[in-house]
């Protein structure tokens, strides 16, 4: 309580805006890798997650063609409103990638505020997103509105200023109840990378 009553600026709001930060990045990591217990079915995930469109031939690698293979696995219908969803080690590496006339893939955007595209279609990264290893989902492309997020509550916070006041002590709880699905698997691909090969007994 001193340190709340000290403080040379909003303690209690500062708490509040670190609550929301650290509750928004479980959700995007469960929105992507949730396996629906206790959590969201996220989208990578084996059983009601996004359809694997392509598997490459490495699993250390992808290829300017799998990305191509990626693009046109997901149905004309949703690529018109389709965007490539990656975290920044996979993008290091599919913005060196070349098609046959030795133009890059990766197009750089050229106003302010607009999403880097890929074969036209624009890029959005999360650190959620798996790097690139044997058997991971590394790249998702498709239409980002047939995943459903269900808020139950908006989030829920409070001080508590009577269960530590033995204590001389101030708590705060944050809570948030929420769900996502993708309600649409064919909707959004995803390129998973080729697993390691078993050794034989």
């Amino acid at each position: 309580n001193e340190l709340l009553n000290d403080s040379v600026f909003n303690l209690e709001q500062y708490i509040a805006k670190e609550f929301a930060r650290r509750i928004g990045a479980k959700e995007e990591d469960a929105f992507f890798n949730g396996n629906g217990t206790g959590k969201p079915v996220g989208i990578f995930n084996a059983t009601g997650g996004a359809e694997v469109g392509v598997t490459t031939a490495s699993a250390t690698t992808i290829t300017a063609d799998e990305i191509i293979d990626l693009f046109y696995s997901l149905k004309a219908s949703y690529r018109k409103n389709a965007v490539w969803v990656l975290n920044d080690a996979t993008i290091k590496v599919i913005r060196k990638l070349k098609d046959k006339n030795d133009n890059y893939l990766w197009q750089p955007s050229l106003t302010a505020g607009t999403p880097d595209t890929l074969l036209g279609r624009p890029v959005f990264t999360s650190s959620y997103v798996p790097t690139i290893a044997a058997g991971a989902k590394t790249i998702a492309f498709g239409d980002f509105s047939y995943y459903w997020i269900a808020d139950r509550q908006g989030r829920n916070f409070k001080k508590l200023s009577e269960l530590y006041a033995a204590t001389d002590q101030t708590g705060f709880v944050a809570t948030q109840r929420v769900d996502g699905k993708l309600v649409l698997p064919e909707a959004i691909k995803v390129l998973q990378q080729k697993g390691t090969a078993q050794a034989g007994n």
